[in-house]
């Protein structure tokens, strides 16, 4: 069986085929018309729960707990370490409607956003791939895949009745769901969760993600009021489709780095250099409340009026992944705030050698991103970052210390 699934508006093939990159057109399930914001988030939340049993349901809509909000990995742990229905359980038709909620939760500029999100998924449908048909030998002298794991997980390809705006079951909430877990590569295993009942008025937030991937978007009467921790990484960094797509998920996110650390002079870099050597990012899951007690580096109150636009531009993907309108609102802030914002890198500035980390850290934002040695691809480099709020993670609904 394959371990990937087809997203059938994404564009993404079974993990089991000879590519793993191939198109279908979109088959977006409909929200309700002139529905914007979190009433068109809610609308296509609703809709994906009715093309759902009530198991599925129960394993969809749980509490909004601290313990069930700070669920989330980016190991390839299936659903032994992340809350909600794995994407590999559901038919097509369910596919299409629970990306339709991506769709109009995230953002929706060119690699970022919704798009960024769909092309990390696909990444784990190649890694699926090459690991079928790699070697450790190999890998370790040419690149190549290291083995499969052999947990997998397949598509139904059942049909159900077209959904309503309203929920027609009525889910219970419950503890961490997921259902089977596992160390797996490929699109089936991520995972969709409401935390708290989708609502216009109400707190919950929308949970997705799996390897490399953690979404968490709260809600809050009927607005956003936190779009992190959202952590996203990818492995490879890049590849080639069948049909000839090149794809390169977090080219902007890296490239936006680069255009910073590059902008600095000698002293500055001096200035913004760390004294400690880094192997993760430090914010990762299981993290929470950590931020450093002291803000190092390079202060960016300090930098040039072209350097702080860079600074903005670095922080923008991160900020991107939400939908657009938060994403401004979000970026005013980090802009008001870019006197009082550090920053600070470890390693070199190259961001293509295992060690290289760029930190920066405001008042509110906080973003790291970090090169590792490549897991599957092993005489590769893979990308580890996470983008958090000091004050509006998890929608400023607990409290960590």
């Amino acid at each position: 069986m394959a371990a990937g699934v087809l997203l059938v508006g994404g564009g993404f093939a079974a993990a089991n085929a000879a590519s793993s990159t191939g198109t279908k057109a979109a088959a977006h399930y409909p929200v309700s018309k002139n529905a914007t914001g979190t009433a068109a988030v809610v609308s296509a939340a609703n809709a994906f729960l009715n093309t759902l049993d009530a198991d599925q349901q129960s394993a969809t809509v749980l509490d909004f707990s601290q313990a069930n909000a700070t669920a989330w990995s980016n190991l390839p742990c299936a659903g032994t370490c992340r809350p909600g229905i794995d994407f590999g359980s559901l038919s097509e038709e369910q596919l299409a409607a629970a990306e339709s909620v991506l769709k109009v939760a995230l953002g929706s500029g060119k690699d970022t956003g919704y798009d960024h999100v769909m092309q990390t998924v696909l990444a784990d449908d190649v890694l699926a791939s090459a690991q079928s048909t790699g070697s450790p030998a190999s890998a370790q002298s040419t690149g190549s895949p290291a083995p499969a794991p052999s947990v997998t997980a397949t598509a139904t390809a059942t049909s159900t009745t077209a959904p309503t705006d309203v929920p027609t079951g009525a889910p219970p909430s419950g503890g961490t769901g997921g259902g089977g877990g596992g160390f797996a590569y490929g699109s089936g295993y991520y995972y969709l969760a409401f935390l708290g009942t989708p609502s216009r008025t109400g707190t919950w937030q929308l949970h997705f993600g799996g390897h490399h991937l953690a979404v968490n978007i709260t809600f809050k009467n009927g607005k956003v009021a936190g779009a992190s921790p959202f952590f996203t990484g990818i492995e490879p960094t890049s590849w080639t489709a069948d049909d000839g797509t090149t794809y390169e998920p977090m080219a902007e996110f890296r490239d936006g780095m680069l255009a910073l650390t590059g902008s600095l002079t000698t002293e500055q870099l001096a200035a913004a250099k760390l004294s400690a050597s880094f192997g993760d990012v430090l914010l990762g899951p299981g993290s929470d409340g950590e931020f450093p007690a002291t803000k190092q580096g390079l202060k960016a109150g300090d930098l040039s009026p072209k350097q702080q636009k860079l600074v903005l531009a670095a922080i923008h993907p991160w900020v991107a992944d939400v939908d657009d309108a938060t994403a401004k609102q979000l970026m005013k802030t980090y802009a008001k705030e870019l006197k009082d914002t550090y920053i600070s890198y470890s390693g070199g500035t190259g961001l293509d050698t295992n060690g290289d980390y760029v930190r920066i850290d405001g008042p509110s934002v906080w973003v790291e991103f970090i090169c590792q040695t490549g897991v599957v691809y092993r005489d590769k480099v893979h990308y580890h970052t996470v983008y958090r709020d000091h004050t509006r993670d998890y929608g400023s609904e607990f409290s960590f210390s």
